[in-house]
C-alpha cells in the first residue's frame, strides 16, 4: 500500500464498506470493590478494541456509536426478551452510518459500523463477518501466552492484522 492511500480507497471483500470494528466486554484488569455496583456496570462495557477504517469521521464518533450500541444490545438481550440469536442485526442508524451488533454467551459484544451509502446489505454477509471476528477473538483468548486479564485493551498484533485483513481484504 502506498503512503497516500486511505482506507476508503481499498474495497473490502464484501459488498459493504466497514467504517469501524469494535470489541466491547469486561475489563477484568484492576481490582473492583464488590460493594461498588457502578464499577461493576462500567467494567462490563469497556471498549477492548475499537478500530476505525475511515478518515471521514473522527474516532470519537465511532466511540459514541459503540457505546450507544451497548445500550441497545442490553435492551435486546434483557431477561424476558425472545431474542436467542447471537447476531442482533441492525441496531440503529446515525446520519450516514449503520450500526450492527453481535453478543456472545459470555457477554462480549462485537459492533460493526458501516457506511449507509452502500447498496442493500445481506444479513448473511454481516453474520459471516461477525462469526469470523468472533473466531479471531476465540483464538486470542485461547492463546495461553496472551494475558487477557492484565491488559485493558486487546494489544495482539495477530488480532489487529486479522481484523484488518477481514475488512480491507
Amino acid at each position: 500500500m502506498d503512503s497516500g492511500a486511505t482506507f476508503e480507497n481499498q474495497k473490502p471483500p464484501s459488498s459493504f464498506s466497514v467504517m469501524c470494528v469494535a470489541v466491547i466486554g469486561k475489563n477484568v484488569s484492576g481490582e473492583l470493590d464488590h460493594d461498588d455496583a457502578l464499577k461493576q456496570i462500567i467494567g462490563q462495557n469497556n471498549p477492548l478494541f475499537i478500530r476505525p477504517f475511515s478518515t471521514r469521521h473522527q474516532e470519537l464518533k465511532f466511540h459514541y456509536c459503540c457505546h450507544t450500541a451497548c445500550d441497545i444490545i442490553e435492551e435486546r438481550v434483557a431477561p424476558g426478551s425472545k431474542n436467542m440469536d447471537l447476531y442482533l442485526g441492525l441496531l440503529y442508524c446515525l446520519e450516514d452510518l449503520a450500526v450492527y451488533g453481535f453478543m456472545t454467551n459470555t457477554k462480549i459484544k462485537f459492533v460493526i459500523v458501516i457506511s449507509m451509502t452502500d447498496s442493500s446489505i445481506k444479513d448473511i454477509e454481516m453474520k459471516n463477518l461477525f462469526r469470523r471476528i468472533h473466531n479471531q477473538y476465540i483464538a486470542l483468548v485461547n492463546n495461553p501466552f496472551y494475558e487477557l486479564e492484565s491488559l485493558p485493551k486487546i494489544t495482539s498484533k495477530r488480532f489487529h492484522t486479522a481484523i484488518d485483513t477481514m475488512v480491507l481484504g
